[in-house]
């Protein structure tokens, strides 16, 4: 009887003690699972505010205007002539390269970011991502090429099909550039762009990044198209004041007009930084 009993005690605590260690188990494997869980919830909540955090200056900060064309018909000479006021002779082929410049924005200042697009049909995906992220455009060709005209027509045709109906309140510039060049090499007249551009519904401008012809103006006019909000190149005013000021103070007949340079300037509806 004693020994029954006994081993009735052991059985019990050995039962009650298999229970307590799988309990314990039990109760630490939840607790291990739920410290997982919520070490992992936090993370999760950072990468998406992260993510949302970057996204939004290029929504509400960023104007962008991606410039197309084939490639040699000067789309970095334009953009270099009005983002530094250089000219470089040599053609160096471009993969994609950005450039901003501050501008004004509803009255706020805000980025203008223009992206100077590879003339190379390799990279299909990058211009559609251009296309995607873009707020208004430059079709750029060479007055001495009919052929960069003609491959401006399935770039225009992606942009109608990416931005659907929107399209015809995008801002969109045709520009032939190298106007300068001699009438020998030019082949395609001035009236046959205005033409082109009339048919596709867009603006027109023909352009000289070498001698610095309608490049500002382009992307003036460009700026000019848009109707959801007021977009223009803001002049420094004060700074121009003081340069004209040290001028007169240099000049000893005081022969500067007031109605001389940069005066005219500020009368422009869209001015440069």
């Amino acid at each position: 009887m004693a020994d029954e009993g006994k081993n009735g005690k052991e059985g019990k605590e050995g039962k009650d003690g298999k229970e307590g260690k799988e309990g314990k188990e039990g109760k630490e494997g939840k607790e291990g699972k739920d410290g997982k869980e919520g070490k992992d919830a936090p993370k999760n909540e950072t990468k998406k505010t992260s993510q949302v955090t970057r996204a939004m200056p290029e929504q509400s900060n960023d104007y962008r205007v991606v410039v197309f064309g084939a490639g040699g018909v000067g789309k970095s000479s334009l953009v270099l002539r009005f983002i530094r006021g250089t000219f470089r002779e040599t053609y160096i082929p471009t993969i994609e390269d950005t450039y901003r410049q501050v501008i004004s924005c509803n009255k706020n200042i805000c980025t203008l970011q223009i992206t100077d697009t590879t003339g190379s049909h390799q990279f299909p995906a990058m211009q559609r991502l251009s296309i995607t992220k873009g707020h208004a455009f430059i079709l750029v060709y060479s007055v001495c090429s009919k052929q960069s005209l003609e491959e401006l027509r399935p770039i225009w045709q992606n942009i109608k099909d990416l931005k659907g109906p929107d399209v015809v309140n995008i801002p969109v510039m045709l520009a032939g550039n190298k106007s300068d060049e001699s009438a020998e090499l030019r082949e395609v007249k001035e009236a046959e762009g205005q033409a082109q551009a009339a048919a596709w519904g867009i603006s027109f401008m023909e352009t000289s990044a070498k001698t610095n012809h309608n490049v500002t103006e382009l992307f003036q006019e460009l700026l000019n198209l848009e109707k959801s909000r007021t977009v223009s190149l803001q002049l420094d005013v004060k700074k121009q004041r003081k340069q004209k000021k040290e001028k007169k103070s240099k000049e000893r007949n005081g022969a500067i007009p007031e109605n001389g340079e940069g005066s005219a300037g500020i009368k422009e509806k869209c001015q440069l930084m």
